[in-house]
């Protein structure tokens, strides 16, 4: 059996080094791409600059003034990312035809069988490198590893401007070290969980049998055993559909009440608003829905068929799953399930309504 290998790509602050690429004059300077603080924008990524203060995506655009007084905040100009997007992508079908766009930014690649340079994982990695910086004039980072899980961990190991290898017999002690946190698919519930437990890295969550882990966390305590073995057989998918694009945030302090979540609805709305300006035409945003977690890590989903995306809509939604429980919230979601439009002729407008 041919030993997979798989590139993790991911652009470095895509939105921010797009515009300072198109305008030098932003460089070296705190900058981020975002909504208006004063209509309760929120920040969609930022430099290294504004990194250093603090600021974060997702992050409200007062608060990372806040941090950051002197921060540039400028506005998205999706069409320039999208741009540059394809561009990225068309590097990326020199080398294989197995790509899995995440986002904008950043995608995986099987090259198992790419014949270039010999069918070095790492060359060809090093290449993409080379052509990105040198054609769009920005940075990307790569990781290359012999699956997903590993791969995207690597990427991020030498950001910005980066590329870190994890061989195939480098696998074991790789991942004993890691965090649990790490791991696909562990959020900060389960990783609370798990540490309540005890494992706090993937050595000692090596210790805990299959079983003893599918009575703890259920089916998913099967895919925590093989993670923590460096195991992940998640197939590079050239043509994955997605069926809902979504927003959420835990908050640091209990939303106490109902007015207290609706206040918080505009920004979920600016994300989620830039997260569908990154789809491609051919999804169509269908029934919106929204998530509310309890403080008791209670969790209820409510979807409309037929309902507005717009802030009234949500507003109602948001009413009736509150209404479930009606205690303190720790995290809100908003969404909308995607119709796919592939085949089909029309073209549409992504904020119609």
């Amino acid at each position: 059996m041919t030993q997979r290998k798989i590139i993790h790509v991911d652009c470095d602050c895509f939105y921010a080094a797009i515009e300072m690429r198109d305008n030098p004059s932003l460089v070296g300077k705190p900058m981020a791409v975002g909504g208006s603080a004063d209509r309760r924008g929120v920040i969609a990524t930022c430099n290294y600059e504004a990194r250093a203060f603090g600021v974060r995506s997702a992050m409200s655009s007062r608060h990372a003034l806040s941090l950051c007084p002197d921060l540039l905040i400028v506005k998205p100009r999706m069409e320039a990312y999208k741009e540059a997007s394809k561009d990225i992508q068309a590097i990326f079908r020199d080398y294989t035809d197995l790509i899995e766009p995440l986002s904008l930014d950043e995608a995986y690649l099987d090259v198992s069988d790419s014949p270039h340079f010999a069918g070095s994982a790492t060359r060809i990695a090093q290449d993409i490198r080379r052509r990105v910086s040198k054609q769009l004039h920005i940075t990307v980072s790569a990781g290359v590893a012999p699956n997903k899980f590993l791969a995207k961990i690597a990427s991020d190991w030498k950001k910005p401007n980066g590329l870190f290898v994890i061989t195939p017999d480098q696998v074991e002690d790789f991942v004993a070290g890691l965090p649990v946190s790490k791991l696909h698919g562990v959020g900060k519930v389960t990783a609370e969980k798990l540490g309540r437990l005890g494992i706090v890295d993937c050595l000692q969550l090596r210790e805990w049998s299959k079983l003893a882990l599918v009575r703890e966390f259920g089916s998913f305590g099967e895919r925590l055993w093989g993670l923590a073995r460096g195991i992940d057989e998640r197939l590079v998918h050239n043509d994955s559909r997605r069926q809902s694009v979504s927003v959420e945030h835990t908050y640091d302090a209990d939303l106490p009440d109902l007015a207290s979540c609706l206040e918080k609805l505009p920004e979920l709305m600016d994300s989620l608003a830039e997260r569908i300006a990154r789809l491609d035409s051919s999804y169509r945003p269908g029934k919106p829905f929204v998530k509310v977690k309890f403080h008791d890590f209670t969790q209820t989903t409510l979807e409309q068929a037929g309902a507005g995306r717009d802030l009234e809509s949500y507003r109602q939604l948001l009413s009736q799953a509150f209404a479930r429980g009606e205690r303190p919230v720790r995290l809100l979601g908003i969404g909308v399930r995607l119709q796919d439009l592939r085949g089909g002729h029309e073209q549409l407008e992504l904020f119609s309504r």
